[in-house]
């Protein structure tokens, strides 16, 4: 039985996605933020306890966000995983951590008693965060410090670990000279989880260049998305759609505009001569499509860089896109991303000039392919994992 820890909700998509290279294993899922939902597509059983956390995952980019945390359970199910992961790790053969030094850790709880094969898929550090800053000025923002750079029990764990797969070759290096010899850049897991396109948008399209709108998952879609459907209408010369998760109910429009649900699938919303088809499970389909995009995601952001696609994003009230995190972002992205003031004439012109300039737009194209890397890390990975369960019998 192979035993999946992982630390948020795109970790989640990166486990759900490697559970896909490994048909016929037994697995189970401890998703440490959240329900995990996306296992259930792959008929894992998922562990507990569970707690959708205000934060999002995010407890320390804010006090609001630790406070929130706390007060809602936090510290009683933290402890209620760690009993969990002791418990099923007498029953697997080996452990996968998806996430940061956090989820390494809880991993390492699991696996040590049996002293299991341990496997660590780090997708958040990047050197690129770090951007040539010194450490004076990293500890600056103490809250952010953990997520640029390997922390010291991550290395302390390091010799635990079967191997180590980060999201890029400097960040390869930079392990490399702490120590962390297991380490190795294998391609981009943000890249295989995007996967082709759901299915064929050809009936919605018509005819001018796509704009993809991508305001995430988390509590920030009520500030960004009003901003991006009024920054949409001021570019009539681009379709708008808008990669959307939550039910559609939720979506909180801008003064004047309306919102018809035509399926579980699709919703259309209008105001005036604008119209902005909001579509689910087509987020891969949106990107195949588009030219630009405007977002404020996590990795959907890094994806639709990764695609080739110039981003504007602009920094919301959170809990997610705080102006830290879309700075950090930007560090990672370079040029792929362009960070603007949450004004709705100011994106669409940042939209305009990186889709028409054509200087900007081939440095973005250049920045997010580079930074992004190439896909075909998780089959690399799975075959890894599974060389492991056959030697553990």
């Amino acid at each position: 039985m192979l035993l999946i820890v992982s630390g948020g909700h795109a970790e989640d998509l990166i486990g759900a996605s490697l559970l896909q290279h490994l048909a016929g294993v037994e697995a189970r899922a401890l998703p440490l933020v959240g329900e995990g939902k996306a296992y259930l597509k792959t008929h894992t059983q998922v562990l507990g306890p569970h707690l959708v956390i205000p934060s999002g995952g995010f407890p320390f980019n804010s006090w609001q966000n630790l406070v929130s945390d706390l007060r809602a359970g936090f510290i009683q199910t933290t402890l209620g995983q760690w009993k969990t992961a002791y418990r099923r790790g007498l029953e697997a053969h080996a452990v996968v951590a998806v996430g940061d030094a956090y989820s390494l850790f809880v991993a390492w709880v699991a696996a040590r008693r049996k002293k299991l094969p341990l496997f660590h898929l780090q997708p958040q550090v990047s050197t690129y965060y770090i951007g040539g800053r010194s450490v004076p000025e990293r500890l600056k923002r103490l809250n952010q410090y953990a997520a640029e750079d390997y922390m010291f029990y991550e290395r302390w764990l390091h010799p635990f670990v079967q191997a180590v797969y980060v999201r890029d070759k400097p960040s390869e290096e930079r392990a490399r000279q702490l120590g962390m010899a297991k380490a190795r850049f294998v391609g981009s897991m943000a890249m295989d989880m995007l996967g082709p396109p759901e299915r064929s948008l050809h009936h919605l399209l018509d005819g001018r260049p796509v704009l993809a709108l991508i305001p995430g998952t988390r509590g920030d879609v009520a500030y960004s998305l009003p901003k991006m459907l009024e920054a949409a209408a001021l570019l009539p010369e681009l379709q708008a759609l808008v990669a959307w998760a939550p039910p559609f109910e939720q979506a909180v429009l801008p003064p004047g505009w309306t919102l018809r649900v035509e399926n579980e699938l699709q919703a259309v919303t209008r105001s005036g001569n604008t119209s902005v088809w909001l579509l689910k499970q087509a987020f891969s389909a949106i990107l195949h499509h588009a030219k630009v995009a405007i977002g404020t995601a996590g990795t959907a952001n890094e994806q639709a860089a990764g695609m080739g696609l110039p981003v504007v994003g602009f920094a919301t009230l959170g809990p997610q896109y705080l102006p830290a995190n879309a700075e950090r972002q930007q560090r990672l992205l370079g040029n792929a991303l362009a960070l603007v003031k949450a004004d709705v004439e100011v994106i669409a012109e940042a939209v305009r000039t990186r889709l028409e300039g054509t200087r900007l737009r081939a440095a973005a194209i250049k920045d997010g392919l580079e930074r992004n890397g190439p896909p075909g890390a998780l089959p690399v990975i799975a075959a890894e994992i599974l060389r492991a369960l056959r030697e553990r019998g």
